[in-house]
């Protein structure tokens, strides 16, 4: 019994001592087994990582740097959707770049670029991805040399990281990529990009001649631009080139493109830099120049004539003449420098000096032979240019079933051979069929052409459908509501842009041949009202609504008399069924030629006299 009781006190001081000792135990254990959190974790690689960099006796051996891949690497592997596993492969890709750059090793570079794309394709929303994006395009551009992959990752960024820290450093790359390698911009860097607003330039469209030559350039908004006026040098050309600033022009529209064809001889375009889109027309010589632009669409307009330019324009020859200017030489000839834009572009002139002109003197000598008219005017109405509003993909005013496009078109081509016989002239069609003709490109027609006369053919609208009748316009300032709508309409653009072109008419109108074109417009429209009233007409009376002036694109620039006819409105059902009667066509065709046959008539009149 002593002996169990023994025993059982034993057992009690055991069971008191092993209580006694459990809780400091137990809280032993834990310390030696408590795990670092993975910020620790993360720290601890982070501290050794700058021991890398920091001591050199460590960052010398490759296998330490090894190791401290393994720390970022087992941290992922141990919580691959932790917030700090976008970190982990990022910092991964670090390392083995820094391998790379440190020991020249292939295989460090392959594994750079694997983790900075895991990082970037696993973790796309993570802040981190625009900068393994960044990464790779870094990589692939000085390392592996490879210019094209490179701005598809920095392309990357700015299409889908638009508020990345990354994105204003990586459109700068893809900028000087594109004007180094010829790589195009993401779409969304231009036009709409948030950084700086790139405009496109479009391919260059040209007209030449002998002795004049339009260009225009388009782009995808307004732009501020700056033109400069080079010297022949080294057996080159004068050269004018235009600098079109926050630019951008596509790779395969940067080729030179060869003319030689008349007074042009060759245009360069190229992204001159990051941001500025460079334009140069090799030109065989320049006796005055216009630029101007003209909105929606921009486009910028270049007109250039030759030197010692000689153009009998309306009966009226002119040259342009030497000047005293001290940055022109002498022997040179006189530069004519004009530049208007609109008053929204803020650009100024630069160097307008004045232009001396001379009127060149036609004599007639008395004759009693019979001549074409033509002939008595010394060959001064050789050729006429009709322009049939319209066409193509514009069909104009459209009203009662039928489109302007092709009423004008048809009165267009019964007028040629009516001319043809009553002036013995050469007669051009802007268009003979179904086709679109920007505006510039039909001045120009008549300029390349060197017409004597141009004549745009149009048909009006009015929301008002008793409004009706003839109008005809020459180019000059207009405080017309009503002109203002009709010019507006024909320009394709508002009536608040229409105003603000006015601001730059007057310089570009200095040469344009405003009487004549006045008289001209006259002696058409008064013969059309005179003539369209014959007893027994089968066709409604015309209502006159006058001769007028407004500012139509199609008319500027031209280097002759240049009228524009609004022959009846489509919108009335009188004008309508006018326009659809053959008898009110024929007859409209031929008092349009003895109209141009009175100006002709009494212009040279006005010559003899002298």
């Amino acid at each position: 019994m002593s002996q169990r009781l023994t025993n059982y006190s034993l057992f009690l001081t055991l069971i008191v001592l092993l209580v006694g000792f459990s809780s400091p135990l137990r809280a032993q254990i834990e310390v030696h087994e408590q795990v670092p959190t993975i910020k620790e974790r993360y720290d601890q690689a982070k501290f050794y990582f700058n021991q890398l960099h920091n001591n050199r006796s460590i960052s010398a051996s490759r296998d330490n740097w090894l190791k401290g891949s393994r720390n970022f690497r087992r941290i992922y592997l141990s919580s691959p959707k932790s917030d700090y596993a976008p970190s982990c492969l990022f910092m991964l890709g670090r390392i083995y770049s820094q391998m790379y750059d440190k020991f020249r090793l292939e295989l460090d570079l392959d594994e750079a670029i694997s983790y900075y794309k895991d990082t970037a394709r696993l973790f796309s929303q993570d802040r981190l991805a625009d900068d393994a994006y960044f990464a790779l395009g870094t990589l692939f551009l000085k390392q592996k040399k490879d210019p094209q992959k490179a701005a598809e990752f920095f392309s990357e960024i700015v299409t889908n990281y638009p508020n990345g820290d990354k994105h204003p450093e990586a459109a700068k790359r893809l900028k000087i990529l594109s004007k180094e390698n010829n790589i195009p911009l993401p779409e969304i860097m231009v036009a709409s990009s948030r950084l700086n607003n790139l405009n496109y330039v479009l391919p260059v469209k040209y007209w030449s001649s002998n002795n004049y030559t339009r260009v225009v350039i388009m782009a995808s908004g307004p732009v501020r631009y700056k033109d400069v006026l080079l010297e022949a040098a080294d057996g080159k050309p004068r050269r004018l080139y235009l600098d079109f600033k926050q630019s951008y022009i596509e790779p395969r529209f940067r080729a030179p493109v060869p003319i030689e064809d008349g007074l042009l001889r060759r245009i360069r375009t190229g992204q001159f830099s990051t941001d500025t889109v460079r334009v140069v027309l090799d030109i065989e010589s320049i006796g005055s120049y216009k630029i101007f632009s003209l909105p929606d669409p921009f486009r910028v307009v270049i007109d250039v004539r030759g030197e010692n330019l000689k153009k009998d324009s309306g009966l009226i020859a002119s040259d342009t003449k030497p000047g005293k200017n001290k940055n022109i030489g002498p022997g040179k000839p006189h530069i004519k420098h004009e530049i208007v834009v609109l008053r929204d572009q803020k650009k100024m002139a630069v160097n307008q000096p004045a232009v001396a002109q001379q009127k060149d003197e036609v004599t007639i000598t008395p004759t009693t032979k019979e001549f074409s008219l033509a002939q008595q005017l010394g060959l001064g109405v050789r050729t006429i240019v009709i322009d049939p509003g319209h066409g193509g993909k514009d069909p104009g005013a459209m009203a009662n079933g039928i489109k302007e496009k092709d009423i004008v078109l048809n009165i267009a081509k019964q007028l040629v051979p009516i001319l043809q016989k009553d002036l013995g002239c050469k007669v051009i069609l802007t268009r003979s069929d179904d086709t679109f003709i920007s505006l510039e490109e039909r001045t120009a027609i008549a300029n390349t052409q060197g017409a004597d006369l141009f004549i745009s053919l149009h048909v009006n609208a009015h929301p008002v459908q008793k409004v009706r009748g003839l109008e005809t316009y020459y180019l000059n300032f207009s405080t017309n509501a009503e002109a203002m709508r009709v010019a507006a309409r024909e320009n394709a653009t508002s009536t608040h842009q229409m105003s603000e072109l006015q601001d730059i008419l007057s310089d570009i109108m200095q040469n344009s041949k405003i009487n004549e074109s006045s008289r001209l417009a006259n002696r058409v429209h008064q013969t059309i009202l005179t003539k369209a009233k014959p007893p027994n007409r089968d066709y409604a009376r015309i209502k006159d609504l006058g001769v007028k002036q407004a500012p139509f694109y199609v008319l500027i620039g031209a280097q002759m008399p240049a009228v524009l006819l609004e022959i009846a409105f489509i919108s009335n059902t009188e004008d309508a069924a006018n326009l659809t009667n053959p008898h009110f066509i024929r007859m409209l065709t031929h008092e349009i030629s003895e109209g141009i046959k009175s100006y002709v008539n009494a212009t040279s009149a006005q010559l003899r006299l002298k």
